[in-house]
């Protein structure tokens, strides 16, 4: 068993956006991104499918040029390879799983960070 709280050691940074591992499963990443109200992430895509929760706060998730508002406790789903960006309109705790297969470091370098921070997790 493993656990984590995405509510500990909540970090906005004030230049970019503040990634986070949480925890690591068979089968996912679970990583949190902390994003100051008008901080974004420029288009991208993921190599697999991912689902995005917004955990706090309200962003603007463009999905292949359609934004859709998202606000606390919504989630959304996207197949590998879809374009996507997303902006904080307030503060925000972005959950994001992605698949183990995934690497952690293409999220890191959407944010602008040279590393993620990484969480113990009780296992």
């Amino acid at each position: 068993m493993k656990t984590a709280s995405l509510l500990n050691d909540v970090i906005y940074h004030p230049e970019r956006v503040q990634i986070t591992l949480m925890m690591e499963t068979e089968r996912s990443r679970e990583i949190r991104i902390c994003l100051k109200g008008g901080q974004e992430m420029k288009d991208h895509h993921a190599p697999f499918p991912i689902v995005v929760e917004v955990f706090e706060g309200e962003i603007i998730f463009g999905v292949e040029g359609t934004p859709l508002t998202l606000q606390k406790g919504m989630l959304v789903s996207l197949a590998a390879n879809i374009v996507h960006n997303l902006k904080a309109v307030k503060d925000s705790i972005v959950r994001l799983t992605i698949s183990k297969a995934d690497q952690l470091q293409r999220v890191v370098s959407l944010s602008g960070a040279a590393t993620a921070e990484t969480v113990t997790s009780n296992d």
